[in-house]
C-alpha cells in the first residue's frame, strides 16, 4: 500500500472557525501555499509552515495538523 502525508488545513480552519485568509495572516504563511496544502496540490511540506500554523492556532500535537493515510 502507498502512504501519503495529508495536511489538514480544511479541518483546522473549520475547527477554529477561521478562513484560510485569516490563517494565512495569523501564521504568516502565504495564502497560496495554504490553499495548495488544503487541496493536496502541494507535493512538499515546509516544516516552518507547520510550526507557524501550530504557533498561530496554539497546537501542541502535530497530529492535529498532519496525518499519514494509506491510499488504496
Amino acid at each position: 500500500m502507498t502512504k501519503k502525508v495529508v495536511v489538514k488545513i480544511k479541518e483546522l480552519t473549520q475547527k477554529h472557525n477561521i478562513s484560510l485568509r485569516e490563517l494565512s495572516r495569523l501564521s504568516d504563511v502565504r495564502h497560496a501555499a495554504l490553499s495548495e496544502l488544503a487541496t493536496g496540490k502541494r507535493e512538499s511540506i515546509n516544516f516552518s509552515h507547520i510550526e507557524r500554523i501550530a504557533e498561530a492556532l496554539d497546537i501542541s500535537d502535530i497530529r492535529e495538523i498532519i496525518e499519514l493515510i494509506e491510499l488504496k
